[in-house]
């Protein structure tokens, strides 16, 4: 209770602008907590090894199979969506440029949900700081004109009071600055280091599908030269 106190007092010594602040928190920490759920327990660094256990299927030609089996995963697996993707295009016969867009589109969209939000965490942080520098002038400025026209006697009492909203906005104003700068800093690592295991499990699909697709693509040739060979 005393700690609710003392927040209560520095929130009313701190003048109105501790209150932007106090949004600017609350929002740092709803971002804060849902990416870090997002990349520590939806999103895993496992794309690689999950990419791997495809590896027989795709090789072996039994692409459907192994579109069938991703499409199980997608949720946990975002490289399960890639696969998908890819598996479409080399059964269509597009060829490696179509296999490549396709997978590119899927990698895009997955990369960019690892990423959003995290950004204003920067920007936040800033604007926290911003926040408490402006709630700092505003104390001074309200501090000096006060002084400027009070009784000698209640000089030290005003000029304490208006020193007193300029620290406090400044005090809080880098309170939340600090974790918000941090966050950003780890989150975008994370979000780093999962996009790159997803981007190289995805690369390793890719060059399995184009060895499928040339496999694929060799048979009707085959074929045809054979019919000709025939009616000659």
């Amino acid at each position: 209770m005393e700690l609710f106190g003392k927040i209560a007092l520095a929130f009313e010594h701190g003048g109105i602008w501790m209150y932007p602040i106090l949004l600017v928190q609350m929002a740092s920490i709803a971002i804060m907590a849902e990416r870090a759920y997002t990349l520590y327990f939806k999103r895993k660094t496992n794309q690689k090894a999950f990419a791997a256990s495809f590896e027989s299927m795709i090789r072996k030609g039994r692409v459907e199979e192994a579109i069938d089996t991703a499409k199980t995963q997608t949720t946990n697996n975002p490289v399960a969506n890639a696969i998908v993707a890819g598996g479409q295009a080399a059964l269509g016969f597009g060829g490696r440029d179509e296999i490549q867009g396709r997978m590119d589109e899927v990698l895009l969209e997955e990369n960019f949900k690892a990423e959003k939000r995290i950004g204003f965490l920067a920007m936040m942080g800033n604007v926290s700081t911003l926040i408490g520098l402006l709630g700092t002038i505003t104390g001074m400025i309200k501090s000096f004109g006060a002084v400027s026209m009070a009784s000698p006697a209640e000089k030290a009492s005003l000029l304490s009071a208006g020193i007193s909203e300029a620290m406090n906005c400044t005090a809080y104003g880098l309170i939340v600055a600090i974790p918000a700068l941090l966050a950003y800093a780890i989150l975008q690592n994370r979000a780093n280091t999962v996009n790159e295991d997803l981007n190289q499990g995805a690369l390793k699909v890719f060059n399995w599908l184009s060895y499928s697709f040339e496999n694929m693509t060799a048979r009707p040739v085959q074929k045809e030269t054979r019919t000709t060979e025939a009616n000659a």
